[in-house]
């Protein structure tokens, strides 16, 4: 028995001479490009969108942004292995044009072009709105952390010299204070170096490491990402109304737009924001309600707040009057008279210390509504849309959950991408490539 065997190098052949028979009907490809010829590239921002009378011809901007969607579809993101594709990839010979663009010329399209990637990004969304694939109605937030490119030496020094110029500040500002000034300029001069890091240390799978916290505001209707921030916040609770404001404006500012979001997201002067602009949050509220006796005393709910005479009511009638006030935490305190409370027969189950004291948070009444509407089935929504996205760009688009590019810009450059390319898939699955190239085109 013999071999399957290919055809001899120098054997003439049939090959189609026209790469467009090379690339089917359904392509993807074909989807990039129908996308990128609809966008006016220079009103959102794209250097030489028209190309010069004079001076050396440069690339054509929709051609490196053809280049990089497709890449991201193929978990490629590095500009040295797309030089080599181009060579090589008949798709990409397709969709270039047999263009050869060397890494510098990629990698520094990427760069310089972080707000017009993300107003490409916007026009997708918009588009998506105008065929009826986004609801507009019900929006999921979340946060995800992304780890950073930079090293964790380099955190910790820029840390260190953060802490060290806040010391020489509180110094400077002592009576006869003396200050090395030479000290002063190389410690400024350490911290302007590491200002292209920007990532800070946060909790991930994997440790306390240097990353970011990407947020995203998702369409309940088909998932697709209508706003994206990428963040250096640790945590969430200062990202509600950010968010939420960004999801209202580019769903077209609806009469009325729900968000829903898990209790890192509890903020009640946020909350009380978003109710002024028309958005309702459905939040829990991230509070202790009992924080005595390891719950074994009486619940804060046990306590009535009488708003005309800014009191509480205990479970034993007696009156818990303002004590004190911590603006920083936002809180009022409210205690009982040490006395009414030592002859109360229901102490024992209300306090241990000589008198009970409840707190209210400036914005009480915003955090009780937000948290009566995110039922359960909020909840479930905002589990099965907003986080089918994150997984998709962690493990499908970037092929793991790590940013390339230094700095915070840098960062939210490579997201802007990753979620516009996330929404093309989301797009084809659910309308099909030919369809979808054909309304791009029309």
């Amino acid at each position: 028995m013999g071999y399957i065997v290919g055809e001899g190098r120098h054997q003439g052949s049939l090959f189609p001479i026209a790469l467009d028979d090379l690339v089917p009907a359904d392509h993807v490809c074909r989807v990039i490009d129908a996308f990128v010829v609809a966008l006016d590239m220079q009103k959102l921002g794209f250097a030489r969108a028209e190309a010069a009378d004079t001076g050396r011809p440069g690339y054509d901007p929709r051609d490196l942004l053809k280049l990089y969607l497709y890449g991201y579809l193929q978990q490629v993101r590095s500009s040295r292995r797309w030089e080599a594709e181009c060579r090589r990839n008949v798709e990409l010979m397709w969709l270039l044009g047999r263009l050869y663009p060397d890494h510098k010329a990629i990698a520094e399209f990427r760069r310089v072009h972080r707000d017009a990637l993300t107003q490409a990004g916007a026009e997708l969304v918009q588009f998506a709105r105008s065929v009826g694939l986004i609801g507009g109605e019900w929006v999921a937030i979340d946060g995800s952390k992304f780890r950073a490119v930079s090293s964790a030496a380099s955190v910790h020094e820029r840390e260190a010299m953060a802490r060290y110029l806040d010391g020489l500040e509180a110094t400077d500002s002592q009576p006869e204070a003396v200050i090395d000034p030479t000290a002063v300029a190389r410690a400024l001069s350490k911290l302007q170096a590491h200002r292209e890091a920007e990532a800070r240390f946060m909790r991930s799978p994997g440790g306390m490491v240097p990353a970011y916290n990407v947020q995203t505001a998702v369409d309940a209707e088909h998932a697709l990402i209508v706003a994206h921030e990428v963040t250096c916040e640790a945590t969430d609770n200062r990202s509600l109304l950010p968010m939420a404001q960004a999801a209202h404006r580019a769903l077209g500012q609806p009469t009325m737009l729900h968000v829903v979001a898990d209790a890192g997201y509890s903020n009640g002067a946020q909350a009380k924001a978003c109710d002024a602009h028309g958005i309702l949050t459905h939040v829990p509220a991230n509070r202790s309600a009992n924080n005595q006796g390891n719950g074994q005393l009486y619940n804060r709910s046990a306590f009535v707040y009488e708003p005309q005479a800014d009191r509480f009511r205990c479970p034993a009638g007696q009156w818990l009057t303002r004590k004190q006030l911590y603006r920083k935490d936002r809180l009022v305190y409210y205690a009982g008279q040490p006395q009414v409370c030592g002859a109360c027969q229901l102490k024992p189950q209300c306090t241990a210390a000589p008198q009970r004291m409840v707190s209210r948070h400036f914005d009480e009444d915003a955090l009780d509504a937000m948290h009566r509407r995110a039922t359960p089935q909020a909840m479930r929504l905002r589990r099965c849309v907003v986080e089918h996205p994150f997984g998709t760009i962690k493990y499908r688009i970037f092929g793991h959950p790590r940013f390339l590019l230094r700095g915070l810009q840098g960062a939210q450059t490579e997201f802007s991408l990753a979620a516009m390319v996330y929404n093309l898939k989301r797009m084809i699955q659910i309308l099909g490539a030919t369809p979808l190239a054909h309304a791009f085109a029309a």
